[in-house]
């Protein structure tokens, strides 16, 4: 079964929209494009090299696949190769053909991304692509989250985790910090959350006990 992973930059308050440049998502009046491009140092680097040292698949959103085969095929440095050899799974209604290819169209996410987990393969990883992630997360799809959070809050903006989103408990299954501040973590589903309060019962407030 292949495991499906959600690979995202976000603000501090949970922004993902636009990380990459000004004009990359302008959607909603967005104006902050590119706030996380100065952030990057060497640590971001070797854990980005560790992300897709192993073959994988891609699977994308109609805007960020357009956006990555626009910049990826011209690209000649080690990551560029990686991602060109990927075979793309790209979510898309209206979408007529894929040209950076191999590519795949996917019309029906629920159904047609639980055949392709089901399937032996490649471990499917999803950059970007912030409303096939809410599609995901609805339909509990995602196996893992690996989530760099920047030191910035924007205020507005595409949210990783939206309105939809199904309630999880999330285990920390690693972390790393870069020098620019840049918090790095992988977390995995651990189940439904157990509710609980802090609030004293009766017996307690009537004792004064705590």
């Amino acid at each position: 079964m292949r495991q499906l992973v959600a690979n995202t930059f976000v603000t501090l308050d949970g922004v993902m929209q636009a990380p990459g440049g000004p004009d990359e998502d302008r959607s909603n009046g967005f104006e902050h494009g590119g706030w996380s491009v100065n952030y990057w140092d060497d640590v971001m680097g070797q854990v980005m090299d560790a992300s897709v040292a192993a073959p994988f698949d891609l699977l994308l959103g109609r805007r960020t696949y357009e956006i990555f085969a626009a910049h990826w095929p011209r690209a000649t440095d080690p990551m560029a190769d990686k991602l060109n050899a990927a075979h793309k799974f790209v979510a898309s209604r209206t979408l007529r053909s894929a040209e950076w290819g191999p590519a795949t169209i996917v019309r029906d996410v629920a159904a047609d991304v639980a055949r392709l987990k089901a399937q032996d393969g490649r471990e499917l990883q999803v950059h970007g692509s912030a409303g096939l992630i809410q599609s995901l997360l609805k339909h509990d799809l995602i196996d893992e989250f690996r989530v760099w959070t920047f030191p910035v809050v924007l205020g507005a903006g595409k949210r990783l985790f939206g309105d939809g989103t199904l309630p999880r408990n999330l285990k920390v299954v690693g972390s790393a910090v870069s020098t620019t501040g840049v918090v790095m973590t992988t977390y995995r589903p651990a189940g439904a959350i157990a509710y609980g309060s802090f609030a004293l019962d009766a017996q307690q407030a009537a004792s004064g006990t705590r």
